[in-house]
């Protein structure tokens, strides 16, 4: 493993990947993973050699000053390990920035560092633009190419075709090393898609207590997504066309929803409420 620090056995690991850049409208997926080391309290255990895989002239390191003293941070790629989830699995987290260069190379580290850390099931996050109301749930897209792995968590094959990210080529690769490689991607409204995303990264978060079956303190983020909604009610406020863009988009919406109002989907979403109202009160 690059640059590692010692690992304990895990319990049956599975690993979260989020990458800045194309994959990450409005930075919600690397927002959620960012989210999931602060609140896991998620340790280190290594990065990749950003020479390998960055051109710095696209991605910049940073200059800061710390105790009086000047340090350069530099682009990369870094794997965390989390044993603070509830439920019956450790999980890996990788955050990083969509490499420049050596893409294949770079899927093949990763791959071999979930490898090592025994993960058997790899899932990707990304984010897009799209045509979808801010004032309505946000989708989540959730697929895999396995018939095993779409049986097993309710994902769709994917049926996208066209220009990759990084996202793309890592879930290949895990695919060809054996390994279940499933991604959710989540629906950011086009006309608000700046980061940050509050509302996105949340739904994004939820999908993944549901796939792992845990519980994530989202009481913080939760507000954020809510002060979001509001300054983009009162964009919306301040322009006519925009407000009836909006309103298109929550007509299109509900009524391609209506069959979505099952007692199945009811009986999940009174689950998650249940979860954040416990966690408001710990």
């Amino acid at each position: 493993m690059p640059e590692s620090n010692p690992v304990p056995p895990l319990r049956e690991p599975v690993l979260v990947a989020a990458f800045e850049g194309w994959n990450d409208a409005g930075e919600a997926a690397s927002a959620a993973v960012a989210h999931l080391i602060e609140v896991w309290d998620a340790r280190k255990v290594a990065e990749l050699d950003p020479e390998d895989y960055y051109d710095f002239q696209v991605n910049r390191p940073k200059v800061a000053v710390e105790d009086g003293v000047r340090r350069i941070t530099w682009p990369t790629t870094r794997i965390y390990v989390s044993t603070g989830a509830s439920g019956a699995h450790d999980v890996v987290l990788i955050e990083g920035i969509e490499p420049s260069i050596r893409w294949r190379t770079y899927a093949a580290e990763l791959v071999d560092v979930a490898t090592r850390l025994g993960v058997r099931t790899v899932i990707t996050l990304g984010a897009f633009l799209a045509d979808v109301p801010h004032t309505r749930a946000i989708p989540i897209t959730t697929s895999s190419d396995d018939a095993a792995v779409q049986e097993r968590f309710g994902a769709e094959p994917s049926e996208y075709q066209g220009p990759t990210g990084i996202v793309g080529v890592l879930s290949e690769a895990v695919r060809a090393a054996g390994l279940e490689a499933l991604s959710c991607w989540a629906a950011v409204p086009h006309y608000a898609g700046g980061p940050p995303s509050p509302k996105a990264a949340l739904a994004l978060l939820g999908r993944l207590e549901e796939l792992l079956e845990v519980s994530i303190p989202t009481r913080t983020l939760a507000d954020e997504a809510r002060a979001w909604e509001r300054g983009i009610d009162e964009m919306a406020e301040s322009d006519d066309e925009v407000a009836d863009y909006v309103q298109s988009l929550e007509e299109a919406n509900d009524t391609a929803e209506l069959p979505e109002a099952s007692g199945d989907a009811i009986a999940r979403e009174f689950e998650r409420y249940l979860r954040g109202h416990e966690d408001d009160q710990t």
